[in-house]
């Protein structure tokens, strides 16, 4: 799956605290599940072992149980798994976990038999498109390597801190292969420290030991520098893998928009937006607002880290953003700039999608409530199951409650080093929606 993680702020919908070295959890991992069984195909003798028969035709990367037919009983958890399709030809190869929610993660589709060298090809590739192709050195130190199924890894998210590689693995075929990659991962990006995250639930239904993760010397934080602005990234207190890279083109291309004008900026977490609005775009005045009391103190570190020619003037605020937000309509307070950038607010589909739309119609409704006439309203979205069109219907449909005309500029989404599949459309988490507010 790829990663639409749980985002900024100390918000209720957030998923339980990812594993780490340094603080661990207590729940073991239970023990494997015995997988369903099915009667072997005719003709099932001589297709390449292990094998998993599929029911029906997907190419989505994450395959549920009830699509799975046959399994040949060499198949091991962890280990790679050739597909054979409903009519007995070969489909591609995966990973095989059949105590997992997904228990076939594929990795590629097509009649060829797939190898341990394919996988470490594919990381070559992953890497190769950010750093040669992409040339994200030139502008930053802190980039994604490895964006999951979209780079034929499946499990695997994987950032960039200057020297710290951040890895969070969510399969355990990408645990059993860690000691293996590392190293080559660590040489392909001119690493020598990493940090490993396995989420709690996730670590019991794959049977992961996170106990057992490849050692590493101690890394606390990290200085990192995107587009000539330093962040100073904190793995104990960060979420997800310590630092949002998905939003960097965005953040620069908001600085471009801000000069004179002050801003409103909901859902800070450690400042990227209004660090940059006011040191790279000189806003007038900037309101940064989380409700996570440890992203508040890492985004006024790094104003402080930034302020060489003066302290950058930036009001941060400990405040949930819907309080705030209700605080400022009341007392008729409104900004030339409102960014919104809340946590992932849709969690599960059916009627928790419909209780994470409502919410993302009511901060968008508070949000537009705090624009001057003629200003800029960015809103954004990281909820994976959230398509891009129902995710500006929302926010249209909030401006119309409300009786205000937005002139719609542009939709964007991540940085080439976060792409999504097509055949995986809840790939595309991050949707930034541009619009100025006419009336």
């Amino acid at each position: 799956m790829q990663d639409s993680g749980t985002r900024r702020g100390n918000y209720q919908d957030r998923k339980p605290a990812p594993f780490h070295r340094t603080t661990g959890y207590k729940k073991p991992a239970p023990a494997p599940k015995a997988a369903k069984t099915h009667p072997a195909p005719e003709g099932s003798e001589h297709w390449v072992r292990p094998w998993v028969q599929l029911k029906y035709f997907t190419y989505n990367p994450a395959v549920f149980p009830r699509m799975l037919g046959a399994v040949s009983p060499d198949a091991v958890a962890g280990g790679l798994i050739n597909v054979y399709d409903k009519n007995g030809e070969p489909f591609g190869c995966g990973f095989w976990n059949p105590q997992s929610r997904t228990p076939l993660r594929m990795f590629y589709h097509g009649p060829e038999t797939m190898t341990e060298k394919d996988l470490e090809a594919a990381l070559r590739r992953a890497v190769e498109w950010r750093r040669q192709d992409c040339n994200l050195d030139a502008t930053t130190t802190a980039y994604r390597i490895i964006h999951g199924d979209s780079d034929g890894i499946g499990g695997l998210i994987a950032d960039r801190y200057a020297d710290v590689l951040s890895l969070e693995v969510t399969s355990l075929g990408v645990w059993q292969r860690l000691p293996r990659w590392l190293p080559l991962l660590h040489k392909l990006c001119g690493t020598s420290r990493h940090v490993i995250s396995v989420d709690e639930s996730i670590a019991r239904m794959e049977g992961i030991d996170p106990t057992t993760a490849p050692e590493s010397p101690p890394v606390h934080r990290v200085r990192i520098v995107e587009n000539g602005v330093n962040f100073e990234v904190d793995f104990a207190k960060g979420h997800k893998t310590g630092f949002f890279c998905d939003q960097r083109d965005n953040r620069l291309k908001l600085s471009r928009l801000v000069y004179g004008k002050t801003m409103l900026d909901l859902c800070c977490y450690s400042g990227g937006f209004s660090i940059h609005a006011k040191l790279h775009g000189g806003a007038a005045e900037v309101t940064a607002v989380d409700l996570d009391e440890k992203a508040i103190m890492m985004a006024k570190r790094n104003a402080n880290i930034n302020s060489g020619n003066g302290p950058l003037r930036i009001d941060f605020v400990h405040a949930d953003a819907f309080v705030y937000a209700r605080q400022m309509v009341r007392n008729g307070k409104q900004f030339d700039v409102v960014l919104l950038d809340p946590p992932k607010f849709v969690l599960g589909r059916d009627e928790e999608k419909d209780e994470g739309l409502k919410k993302y119609h009511d901060l968008n409704m508070l949000g537009l409530q705090c624009v001057r006439k003629g200003g800029l309203f960015v809103t954004c979205s990281c909820s994976g199951l959230v398509s891009p069109a129902e995710f500006e219907k929302t926010v249209i449909k909030a401006a119309q409650r409300l009786g205000r005309r937005l002139q719609i500029l542009e939709m964007t989404g991540p940085g080439w080093d976060h792409p999504f599949l097509s055949t995986y459309p809840e790939g595309r988490y991050l949707k930034v929606l541009w619009a100025r507010v006419l009336a």
